[in-house]
């Protein structure tokens, strides 16, 4: 079972391409796929934000995942 993980902008940068898959533990949760991606990839938790949509809605930590979710990693934005 794996997660497709869409990433945009900096976590883009970051990661060096614009789709992961990443083994998804049983049960997965966003706050478990966010802390596999930043020990995986240490400088996402750099960052001062990073949200997590699914399905093309904002997510919360408890938000269980499952392999035909659309998961997208949103990076902070700046706007002026």
């Amino acid at each position: 079972m794996s997660l497709k993980v869409a990433l945009f902008g900096i976590t883009r940068d970051i990661v060096g391409t614009s789709v992961i898959e990443l083994p998804a533990p049983a049960p997965a949760t966003v706050g478990e796929l966010l802390a596999e991606m930043r020990r995986q990839y240490p400088a996402l938790g750099d960052l001062r934000s990073c949200a997590v949509a699914v399905n093309n809605e904002y997510a919360s930590n408890d938000h269980p995942l499952h392999t035909v979710d659309e998961i997208a990693l949103i990076p902070p934005v700046a706007g002026g």
